[in-house]
């Protein structure tokens, strides 16, 4: 029996990066997956190659509407709704506040906190209704900048430092029906992008020179992590078998680097 039999599940973000490599693994565990992500490209690719077990649309995680959109193509389709997942996020590209342009720090401040903190508050808001139905759970994407200092500028740290916060409040409010928990997942070679504000909507994080080295090095573990690297984390959460005591909770999947520099060999 896989962990997923019979689970419905709607994450944000599904399309690319760790989302994707969530879909993947929660698909192959036996699970019926809803994705909602930017891109109809992204969509048509999931569709054609889980034809049936994944369906998806369009949306914007920062509409309510939307939310509640997707919640409801999700119920339609395959009858209830047992995990949602929060993945959608951007970056800032580790500028720090100095480096800012006065003529766009407001502009950035409200994307990031409206895609990293609102996205996940309305998503909630959305599947809450369906998920006191089913005992279900929610599983939020934090950082290891949800912690820690070094993974981004101030504005995407304190965005992740949010989400932790939203993490706890969130799982006191809705116990006993519905287990709340996070993944921080450390750097990750992605597509990630920032923010249209800030001219980055379409950098990507992988795409940096030098990247997959200077993440790598700050890591005591010695490697750059992969999206698949943190997929099965999010499994174990989304399991009343296996992670059913669990909520509250934040899992750091980050090569430890909140232990330090890995020191010289």
């Amino acid at each position: 029996m896989n962990w997923m039999d019979d689970k419905v599940v709607l994450i944000t973000g599904g399309g690319s990066g760790i989302g994707l490599a969530v879909v993947e693994r929660f698909v192959n565990e036996g699970a019926k997956v809803c994705v909602m992500d930017r891109s109809q490209e992204n969509i048509d690719a999931l569709e054609t190659k889980f034809n049936g077990k994944v369906i998806g649309l369009t949306g914007d995680v920062r509409s309510l509407a939307d939310n509640k959109a997707a919640v409801a193509k999700t119920v339609d389709a395959f009858g209830q709704l047992d995990s949602f997942i929060g993945n959608a996020g951007i970056w800032d590209y580790m500028v720090p506040l100095e480096g800012q342009e006065e003529d766009n720090i407001e502009g950035i401040c409200d994307e990031i906190f409206a895609v990293n903190v609102k996205g996940y508050i309305l998503g909630a808001k959305a599947a809450l209704p369906e998920l006191r139905k089913t005992k279900g759970n929610i599983i939020f994407t934090a950082s290891s900048s949800s912690f820690y200092t070094g993974g981004g500028g101030p504005v995407y740290v304190a965005s992740k430092h949010a989400v932790a916060g939203l993490i706890k409040q969130l799982a006191y409010e809705v116990a006993p029906d519905i287990r709340v928990n996070g993944v921080a997942p450390g750097g990750t070679l992605t597509k990630l992008g920032g923010s249209s504000a800030a001219g980055q909507a379409d950098s990507k994080l992988d795409e940096i020179p030098g990247v997959d080295q200077m993440i790598g090095s700050m890591t005591p573990l010695g490697f750059t992590s992969r999206p698949e690297d943190h997929a099965g984390i999010y499994l174990l959460l989304a399991s009343d078998q296996n992670g059913g005591y669990i909520t509250g909770s934040l899992i750091n999947s980050d090569g430890g680097i909140g232990l330090g520099m890995r020191p010289e060999q």
